[in-house]
């Protein structure tokens, strides 16, 4: 507090000062001429608005300059989004013609007009016929016609360019070098930018409504039948189709999609400045496989790294100058399946009640062309059953349809038009700000958290994929009505009721409500929830679509938080070489836990048999391989594939010695019990290697493997060598075999397991490796720019025969490592193996 006599004392002196000064002033005759005058202050000129990126070419003309580096990567230069895209489609094409072809195909409801109804031809399981009346019911390609020209100016000009660049080489390439899989198929066409549009509005449903397709085929009132049913003029051929789908539950996460992502801010890097790891785990053959690109339009765009097909031009994980990014699949729910009440008293089962109020099950009728043998197909009609949430669905004995009772489900992600122009706002951001920019622009990113860091050494953190945004009413019945509770964790979805306005949804959660974290030390995901991607500050969001928290975590993201608080260098910071060895170190996060105790096991055992269901196992000879086992799935590990063997089964009853426990949500459960159920763990692996005929003391190169597919499907029989750990062991650098979801119908050749509790194969004599780590990268910022090194573990081309379809395999094969990442115009020009300027004049 001032005191009174002080602020008297200021006064006072203040008057004194103000009469000296006009005493001094006389009688007014001083023109102040001694008194320096300021210079006026110019007005400010507010910094000039940026010029938008040239989005069509001015003139209709098409011009790309196209340089291919080692490893077949092209980096493509444009003036216009349009000619960048017209560069990038032209040079996807040459590498994987054959994948889009195929996902048109399947958008565009036309699998069963070239490949019959039936996905094992004359077998009545109508996969074809799901498909394409599926996505019919779900109006993706009539949503593609009626809104491409209300897209963006942005997103219109890489439809169009990438389209044409597609087309010109399909077009001006012979049939016989093209990708012999396809090439010549009567379905391998010219596409438009509809067709990508409606292929993108697809993919956009793989989490969610895509996986619903049986399900909306077999929909129908209680009575009515769901057969499809002939045209007038074909009902005699038809009356040959044996249509008898099976239907259930979809699976949880079926296209297996996984992911590692860090990012390192200035508190945890050497150099102070941003670091990304980017390990995605996908598909290495069908319709999720990466390609690696630059795409440049100079002054607005300069960004490079990889992108599942179909992007017209722009990254999917990536850098630029300014940030680096990746992705990881997450574990939110995009989609709510709705009960809905049918009203009584309409004996159609055609209406059901909202707030006491009369809603109507609307009918549409569809029809495709079906393919019967000897050059002929046939029309089928069918029906479709929608509602005020979207299309009925039905699974016998789950989700009837009956006369009081009925279902729909509502996808958030239906439609979803942001998806190249979100990417794009992140492709060419300039600061950590913009990037997150992207993100309150729009909701594009379909079903994938983020993990970022800036060259200033920022790190940002969102699950902003697309999930329902919830009502109070709707998250506190979520979260506490027993019944609810139960039926989401019996289905593996939320079911919620739909004769209550207030269980609806509008739109998707905001970016200010969605799970988030910047700052300058970390983040990182590996498919738990969003929860603790930084354990000093862990995450909670009100809305449970987003996944779990004070959950247990997965082996894998235990090993990956353990790498980042344990394994940085001596003074405690990470150099992008840490990174990339802790990437590739092939660790196992359950053998460092538990392999003592298991030797221990072993040790007690003996050469004394153990009696599994009245067989007597030897189990020494798998202990022997434990006891030489380095504790890693690199190619020397002799032994490693016994302790996946035991992982598998240990993974059916795990016997851990210390629980779980929210105070240790990282390191618990730990521990393995010496228990007569560890032991019968032991000798099932022992048997699984006995049957597949594999010894227990090979290394891993040669019983982990990849061996392509002839363009026919056939074997190559050439096997490579593959290090690589499982999620099942707890590894961080993943690897699987996967023989079903390939997502496409191109030929491919698969090995069937021993059995249902392992991937090993007899017939393989091991592990055919065709999914896992993808497009794994390390990038660095630096006082120079971004220095990054990457690899594309199954190569940039399908094509067999091409010099890009094994060079990075072979690459990863003879020791995991990545490659450089070529950025400036000085590493392209260095390393160029092959130039183009595609003209469209």
């Amino acid at each position: 507090m001032i005191k009174k006599n002080t602020l008297a004392t200021k006064r006072t002196l203040i008057a004194l000062s103000l009469a000296t000064l006009l005493a001094a002033c006389g009688d007014n005759d001083n023109d102040f001429s001694n008194v320096e005058q300021p210079a006026p202050t110019p007005p400010t000129t507010p910094d000039p608005t940026p010029a938008p990126i040239p989005a069509f070419s001015p003139d209709g003309s098409l011009s790309a300059d196209i340089t291919w580096t080692t490893y077949g990567v092209p980096h493509v230069r444009a003036d216009n989004l349009e000619s960048m895209a017209y560069g990038v489609g032209y040079a996807f094409a040459r590498d994987n013609l054959c994948v889009l072809a195929d996902q048109i195909l399947k958008y565009n409801s036309e699998r069963a007009k070239y490949y019959g109804p039936d996905l094992n031809p004359g077998s009545g399981d109508s996969e074809h016929l799901i498909n394409d009346f599926g996505f019919l019911t779900l109006g993706i390609r009539e949503l593609a016609e009626e809104n491409l020209p209300r897209l963006s100016a942005n997103s219109r000009a890489m439809f169009q360019g990438y389209t044409a660049g597609y087309n010109r080489y399909l077009n001006e390439t012979p049939i016989e070098d093209q990708d012999q899989s396809c090439a010549g198929q009567p379905w391998v066409t010219e596409i438009d930018s509809v067709d990508l549009l409606t292929y993108s509005l697809g993919v956009a449903l793989l989490p969610g409504a895509a996986n619903f397709l049986g399900p909306m085929f077999i929909a129908a009132p209680e009575g009515e039948s769901y057969l499809p049913t002939p045209a007038a003029s074909t009902s005699e051929i038809a009356a040959s189709v044996n249509i008898a789908p099976t239907v259930a539950l979809p699976e949880r996460n079926p296209q297996e999609m996984g992911s590692n992502g860090w990012g390192l801010g200035s508190d945890k890097t050497t150099n102070g400045k941003g670091m990304v790891l980017g390990n995605p785990h996908f598909p290495h053959t069908g319709n999720l496989r990466f390609w690696n690109f630059h795409a440049q339009v100079p002054g607005h765009l300069n960004v490079t790294g990889g992108s599942l097909m179909g992007l017209p031009g722009a990254v999917n994980i990536g850098f630029n100058e300014n940030v680096a990014w990746t992705h990881t699949f997450s574990t939110a729910e995009h989609f709510v399946v709705y009960q809905l009440t049918l009203d009584e008293n309409d004996e159609s089962g055609l209406t059901h009640v909202v707030d006491g109020n009369r809603r109507t099950i609307y009918e549409k009728p569809l029809q495709i062309d079906v393919a019967v043998g000897g050059g002929q197909t046939i029309k089928l009609n069918k029906t479709a059953y929608y509602t005020n949430y979207g299309p009925m669905i039905e699974v016998p004995g789950n989700f009837d349809w009956t006369g009081n009772n009925a279902f729909a489900i509502k996808d958030a992600n239906l439609p979803n038009f942001d998806i190249v122009d979100h990417w794009l706002a992140m492709n060419m951001a300039t600061s950590m700000d913009e990037f997150k920019q992207a993100f309150k622009d729009y909701d594009g990113v379909i079903f994938n958290n983020t993990m970022a860091a800036s060259a200033d050494g920022q790190v940002f953190y969102i699950d902003d994929s697309t999930v329902p945004n919830l009502t109070e009413t709707a998250i506190e019945q979520l979260t506490t009505n027993p019944l609810l509770i139960q039926t989401k964790a019996a289905a593996g979805f939320t079911v919620l009721p739909g004769n209550i306005s207030q269980f609806d949804f509008e739109g998707p959660v905001p970016y200010e409500e969605a799970p988030k974290y910047e700052g300058t030390d970390s983040v990182q995901n590996s498919n738990d929830s969003y929860w603790l991607t930084n354990l000093d500050s862990p995450i909670v969001v009100s809305n449970p679509l987003f996944g779990n928290v004070n959950n247990q975590q997965s082996l894998r993201s235990r090993m990956g938080q353990q790498f980042i608080e344990n394994e940085a260098g001596s003074d405690g910071t990470f150099t992008p070489e840490e990174v990339e060895g802790l990437l590739l170190n092939n660790r196992s996060y359950l053998a460092e836990n538990i392999l003592p105790s298991l030797l221990s096991i072993c040790a007690e055992q003996g050469d004394t048999p153990v009696d599994v269901d009245g067989t007597s196992v030897d189990v020494s000879q798998a202990c022997a391989a434990l006891e030489d086992w380095d504790g890693t799935m690199n190619l020397a590990s002799t032994g490693a594939h016994v302790f996946r063997e035991f992982a598998f089964q240990f993974n059916q009853a795990p016997q851990w010695e210390t629980p779980f426990s929210l105070d240790a949500p990282v390191s618990t459960p730990s521990g393995l019990v010496k228990n007569e159920v560890t032991l019968q763990h032991l000798a099932r692996a022992t048997q699984v290697i006995e049957q597949a005929g594999v010894a227990f003391d090979a290394p891993l190169g040669e019983v982990q493997f990849v061996e392509r597919s002839l363009p026919n499907g056939a074997p190559s029989g050439i096997k490579l060598p593959w290090a690589g750990a499982h999620n099942i062991e707890g590894g961080f650098n993943v690897f699987d075999v996967i023989r079903n979801r390939n997502g496409t119908l191109l030929p491919r050749h698969t090995y069937d397991p021993v059995n249902s509790t392992t991937i090993m194969s007899a017939e393989a004599e091991g592990y055919h490796i065709n999914y896992g780590t993808s497009w794994a990268m390390v990038i660095n910022f630096t006082d120079n720019g971004p220095k990054g090194r990457g690899i594309l573990t199954y190569s940039q081309s399908r094509k067999y025969g091409s010099e890009h379809f094994l060079d990075q395999t072979e690459l990863y094969s003879e020791q995991p490592t990545l490659r450089d990442i070529f950025f400036t115009e000085e590493e392209i020009e260095a390393n160029k193996i092959e130039q183009l300027t595609l003209s469209s004049d």
